[in-house]
């Protein structure tokens, strides 16, 4: 579990999301990469869900966790388009404002580059909605539409304070495998990557 002096300051919390500090109805959020394994808030129970419209994407440059000034890596992003299978987590309500809080200062470092919208979501109890953090294409982090080959490259050699970007993708299709969820592009950039990092040694 990540401590919390470790995240950059958050941008403020605009009103509609700080209601939510004190809300009355479930609140759910959608996890499609490490809050799939390292939520660090607390949360009940948790169910797979297919979100249509965005798709996982290394499309975020990474100049700290995953990479660095010198050499960035790229971290996951929901970007526009297609569709994405991963599973949402029930805030509890009895720590619902401490949830908010943390799941807030974790993924909204300033300027941030997500926006958390509720967007529908399908479980095998069928229809809901979620809070997803979907990317931000104006912000300067993000990466655009780079190809395959481009993108293997830089996760395959870059390493920052968390640790190796291409452990970070590891652990994503290692969950993803355990969970049961495909994702067929992400499965070919690993081979590619894996390509990239032998042809190195």
């Amino acid at each position: 579990m990540l401590d919390r002096t470790e995240f950059a300051p958050a941008d403020p919390m605009p009103p509609e999301i700080a209601v939510l500090r004190n809300a009355a109805e479930p609140v759910w959020i959608f996890a499609y990469g490490s809050l799939m394994w390292d939520p660090d808030f607390p949360h009940g129970e948790s169910e797979t869900a297919l979100l249509r419209g965005y798709h996982r994407s290394f499309c975020l440059y990474s100049y700290d966790y995953r990479g660095s000034r010198m050499r960035p890596g790229l971290t996951l992003g929901l970007d526009r388009g297609g569709a994405c299978r991963g599973i949402v987590l029930r805030l509890p309500p009895e720590s619902l404002a401490g949830a908010i809080d943390r799941l807030w200062t974790r993924e909204m470092t300033a300027p941030r580059v997500y926006d958390m919208r509720l967007l529908p979501v399908r479980t095998a109890c069928g229809n809901g909605k979620a809070y997803a953090f979907t990317v931000r294409r104006d912000h300067p982090d993000y990466s655009g539409h780079l190809s395959p080959e481009e993108t293997a490259r830089i996760i395959a050699g870059a390493v920052g304070r968390r640790g190796a970007c291409r452990d970070y993708l590891a652990d994503t299709m290692r969950h993803l495998t355990v969970l049961g969820l495909a994702d067929a592009p992400l499965t070919r950039l690993a081979a590619r990557v894996e390509a990239v990092a032998a042809a190195s040694v």
